[in-house]
């Protein structure tokens, strides 16, 4: 039943004086107007207007009521013309769920600018390696390294993610550098949460064992890891393009990588009705990172993969 359609049949009924009149403003009949009000009373269990053939009058009760009831009205119309003439403005508190080490390194320190583009917006940036539910937990987005072939999610992609195999010139040159992709058996492999690696290369696609003196359910470890010499890793541009850059990583196997189907994704729940500040945000990383990061300017990749 339509109650606060019915408040408002009362109140043009109230103002206009009239169910004569009320109806010709809303475009409905007196005698709907008529069964309108009658329903609204036998709801309430009250009389709220005495009506006579030439005119109708509030009873007590129904004067107290109007004035709630234009208040109500008058809140109501506020509501949605805020919300209208809100309806392009990113604002409001913004959850945004990120891996730790991304997060940390390519979303903080961007904050401020997107910020100062959108001064109504709060962001709660939560960095976490899980994947968060985003519904469960109530997350307007999520920024997810990973193949999203078949999410559930809405997905969109905001970079490319190369993944390379690396390790230090040190432990290169004391254990020497693998020429072929068997090779790699001989060699301490540094993952975290993964007992293979997934690689692409001249061979197609291959799995490799991952086998080495230490495990870790954290990728920043296996970062420290690889540039202490333990071992070779596989690691994402974005996490070692400085080091690759000065030379204290070099990569392995020039012709292997991570599968390509790994992207970086902002996930969100629905394409319907997206919230300007969420829309505001994912723009705002997409036009940050782009089909050729920044993390890969100078990693001299090749063009199939830069």
């Amino acid at each position: 039943m339509d109650h606060l359609g019915d408040l408002d049949v009362f109140a043009r009924v109230v103002a206009a004086r009239g169910m004569s009149a009320a109806g010709r403003e809303l475009g409905l009949s007196p005698a709907v107007i008529s069964k309108r009000i009658r329903r609204l009373e036998e709801r309430l269990g009250v009389r709220l207007l005495q009506r006579t053939t030439r005119q109708i009058a509030l009873t007590d009760i129904g004067q107290g009521f109007y004035e709630r009831v234009v208040a109500i009205l008058a809140a109501v119309e506020e509501a949605e013309s805020w919300a209208t003439s809100g309806a392009e403005t990113a604002r409001g508190l913004l959850r945004v769920s990120a891996p730790t080490s991304f997060g940390r390194m390519h979303i903080a320190p961007h904050i401020k600018r997107f910020l100062d583009e959108h001064p109504g917006v709060t962001v709660d940036l939560e960095l976490s390696d899980a994947f968060v539910d985003v519904v469960a937990e109530g997350f307007d987005l999520a920024v997810r390294i990973a193949d999203l072939t078949d999410s559930s999610l809405v997905a969109r992609r905001l970079a490319p993610n190369h993944r390379l195999l690396c390790a230090t010139p040190g432990y290169l040159a004391t254990h020497g550098r693998p020429q072929s992709i068997e090779e790699l058996s001989r060699h301490a492999l540094l993952a975290h949460n993964a007992d293979h690696w997934r690689l692409e290369g001249p061979q197609g696609l291959v799995s490799v064992k991952v086998a080495g003196p230490l495990r870790t359910n954290s990728s920043e470890v296996v970062r420290e890891a690889v540039l202490a010499g333990i071992g070779i890793a596989l690691r994402s541009t974005w996490d070692i393009g400085p080091e690759l850059e000065d030379g204290r990583l070099e990569v392995v196997l020039p012709g292997w990588r991570g599968v390509s189907r790994v992207g970086i994704y902002a996930v969100y729940p629905s394409r319907r009705h997206l919230q300007p500040k969420v829309r505001a945000f994912i723009d705002f990383l997409a036009a940050l990172y782009g089909p050729k990061p920044y993390w890969d300017a100078g990693l001299g990749l090749p063009d199939e993969m830069a």
